[in-house]
């Protein structure tokens, strides 16, 4: 029964654990320094010497005035929780907790042990309610390691098939040199001395917003005559009223998913060509297109293994949800919508719809 408390009192560890797993890999560090000859590396710099390596047998965590039996001598009453079984818990919860959060997980663990035993004398970890409790936990558990599975199962992405959504989707991995001109959709005005009507406000933004549109075209028709961009950028800011520095217009190695959908046309376009301009909710954009290339297999390997990883994980887990139907009986929930997401308990809340994925 000690060992069902300790699974509720730890579920934070689970949730942060999965966390952890999430969390970027750490960059790895430069090589060392070389000397100003050229041959020799420099001398490190001093690092703190390494514990000494610890046996699996050897305690990590002793609590002394808890035990299983505490009619015992007190002195004689502990808990031994060795470095081997430390770490199959850690590896059972977290199996890429890094060093520097052991020792504080282990402070809750012994904690945790603590007020479990101190339960059992109780009496609290008994009962309907306590049952119902771990019920729950348990279905948390199998939730959790359903999940897991399912994304090593996942991860499991033949090469031919990272090659074949590369060839089939060529067009994202396109880069394009680009030089581009924003002007602002709507002209900065002064604050009218006199008190204006709706309607003379509605004019007056309508004329501003059609001067910027002018502007614009004509900025166009300059580009496409060979003008320079940075100096076409300057005048629009001016036009618009603008103090503050205008945007660099050169744009280098762009790929068509870091435009918006209303100005990925460009893409489609030859180098050298100026596009119309794109309206957008924020202004208007002249793009001129230089070079373009496309990047390797190589260089995106990893990025497409990444997308068909969260794909095939996305759709396992549809399936699985999508396999069974729950029916609430609206006489005793009442009519409406189910629960919002929030309120629902740690580990049965319903999965977000999965976010649409690359090209397909």
């Amino acid at each position: 029964m000690i060992q069902r408390g300790l699974v509720c009192l730890l579920f934070a560890g689970l949730a942060w654990g999965q966390a952890t797993n999430a969390s970027p890999a750490a960059k790895p560090q430069p090589p060392s320094a070389v000397s100003a000859a050229g041959t020799d590396p420099m001398p490190a710099a001093d690092t703190k010497p390494e514990a000494p390596p610890v046996a699996p047998d050897t305690p990590v965590i002793t609590i002394a005035g808890s035990c299983d039996n505490p009619s015992v001598n007190k002195a004689d009453c502990k808990t031994v929780v060795t470095r081997a079984e430390f770490e199959q818990l850690v590896n059972a919860i977290a199996p890429t907790m890094p060093a520097s959060a052991k020792k504080q997980f282990a402070s809750r663990y012994a904690t945790a042990l603590v007020m479990a035993r101190k339960a059992h004398e109780m009496g609290a970890d008994q009962g309907p309610k306590f049952d119902e409790m771990m019920k729950l936990a348990r279905m948390q558990v199998a939730a959790q390691q359903l999940n897991q599975a399912m994304q090593q199962k996942a991860s499991d992405v033949p090469d031919k098939d990272i090659e074949d959504y590369y060839n089939k989707n060529l067009a994202a991995y396109q880069q394009v040199d680009l030089e581009r001109i924003f002007i602002p959709k709507t002209k900065q005005q002064e604050t009218s001395k006199v008190k204006l009507s709706e309607a003379e406000t509605d004019k007056r933004k309508k004329d501003a917003e059609d001067a910027m549109k002018t502007e614009a075209d004509k900025l166009r028709a300059r580009a496409a005559a060979g003008e320079d961009f940075s100096k076409l950028q300057a005048e629009a800011y001016t036009a618009a009223g603008f103090k503050t520095t205008p945007p660099q217009t050169k744009m280098t190695k762009v790929r068509r998913n870091t435009l918006p959908p209303t100005q990925a046309s460009v893409f489609d376009m030859k180098t050298g060509e100026i596009s119309p301009v794109i309206t957008d909710m924020s202004g208007y954009y002249i793009y001129k297109v230089g070079e373009k290339d496309t990047l390797p297999l190589s260089q995106v390997h990893d990025e497409i293994l990444g997308s068909l990883k969260s794909q095939r994980f996305q759709e396992a887990m549809q399936s699985v949800q999508q396999s069974a139907t729950p029916t609430l009986n609206d006489d005793y929930f009442g009519a409406g919508p189910a629960t919002p997401q929030g309120a629902l308990p740690d580990g049965m809340r319903r999965r977000p719809k999965p976010p649409t994925l690359g090209p397909q």
